[in-house]
Parts: C-alpha cells; structure tokens; sequence
C-alpha cells in the first residue's frame, strides 16, 4: 500500500509542480520579489500537506524563535529531495544557491529565476565562491535569506562530507548571522528513492552563529556539529 501512495505522491508532485510552475511563470514577472516567494510557499506548503494525506508523512519544527529579524544566512541539511521544497515554506523569503544546470529546465529554471536564485558553476571553485558572495549580498539587501546546501550534494542518513565554505564566507562578508538547520527526511524519504516511509521529519533549527571577523571554515565547523548533531532517526 505504501508503494502505492508513494507512486501517486510521485505523479501529483511532478504534475501540480509543472502546472503550477506555468502559472509562476505567467504571473510572477509582475510581481515584486515577496510576492513571488510568498507564491512559492503556497506551492511547498500544498506539498507538504499532500505528502502528509498521501503517504502519512508529516514534519514537526524545533527552534522556530531562533530565526532572528532581518535577513541571513541558512545553511541547511541535504539528505532528500523533500528539503528542496519544504523550505520555501517553513523559512522566511529566500533565494536558494543552487548548481546552474537547473536554471536550464524549461519551466522549473524560469521559476527558479524569477525567484532571484544564486545560479552557481560548482567546478568553477574560487570563482563560484566570489559569484555566490557577490550575488548572496545583492539578495541579503533585497529583503532576502539565502538559503545553501553546504554539502553541495544530498547525502546518505548519517553521512556527511566537508562544507562547502560560500554559504559562511557570504555571512562573513555581509556581516549578517548563519542559522543552521537540521533535518531528518533522508530516513523517511531516501536521496534516490521514491518511496516515502510514514512519520515524522524533524526540523531543527539551531541558534544562530556570528560569522562577521571570524574565519569561515571555523563558522562551518560550528554549523555542522550542531547540524549533524540533529539530523539523526529521532
């Protein structure tokens, strides 16, 4: 049966992400940059709620009170393809960093513009870092977070890699705060799997770090020991 609703979750996601993404697109370049993500929270939140009729598949969030005022810095677990969505709405307005292949997908890519996302060649390395530091400060000043995947990759439940150092480094520059986030959707909703197990994703978002004056991979290694820290079966 789970086999089942994860099969008919899978058809409605690409199905209501497509013609929702042609109605963001018909619209969305008429609007300011809040509206736009506040459309895009509409769209995570409904799958949110159809993935939890469907497949049983809910989500509880710890720490909501440590997201502070202003805009900043999220350096988030990637374990699933459920973050990729979830987080347009369980965090403020935000543009994603992301690899710019995606940028090229008819439809989806436009989307993904219109939502002022940080189009990045991750094998470019310096110069990736010095892009994501120019065009994160542009959208930190538009009123925007800047949410980045610093494993650059979804990873295996409990396994992680070296962060990435832009997301800190961009914090550092723009004299603004990093706020981890940890999750555990990679043991309900496998990286290269479909199949999605019922329960409960937890979310926690940690304390936020200064990252201004200090040395970026030392604010990585802070982020990561909470994140990891909290991303495990329960």
């Amino acid at each position: 049966m789970q086999v089942l609703r994860s099969l008919v979750f899978t058809t409605l996601f690409l199905v209501f992400t497509l013609i929702y993404g042609v109605f963001f697109v018909a619209v969305a370049w008429l609007l300011p940059i809040h509206a736009r993500c506040a459309l895009a929270r509409f769209w995570g939140h409904t799958l949110l709620v159809l993935l939890r009729v469907i497949c049983g598949l809910g989500y509880t969030v710890e720490g909501i009170e440590n997201l502070p005022a202003g805009s900043h810095v999220v350096l988030m677990k990637h374990s699933s393809a459920w973050e990729t969505f979830a987080q347009a709405a369980l965090l403020p307005a935000q543009a994603w960093v992301l690899k710019r292949e995606l940028t090229w997908i008819p439809v989806i890519g436009w989307g993904i513009r219109l939502l002022r996302g940080i189009a990045i060649n991750r094998g470019a390395g310096g110069t990736a870092v010095r892009q994501m530091i120019e065009q994160g400060k542009q959208r930190l000043a538009e009123g925007l977070w800047v949410v980045v995947f610093p494993e650059g990759t979804r990873m295996p439940p409990g396994q992680t890699r070296r962060y990435g150092v832009g997301g800190a480094a961009l914090a550092a520059d723009a004299g603004v705060l990093v706020v981890p986030v940890a999750h555990n959707s990679g043991y309900f909703w496998p990286r290269r799997g479909w199949l999605k197990k019922p329960g409960t994703i937890r979310v926690v978002i940690g304390k936020p770090i200064v990252a201004q004056g200090r040395d970026p991979r030392e604010v990585n290694l802070e982020a990561q020991a909470f994140i990891e820290a909290h991303s495990g079966p329960t």
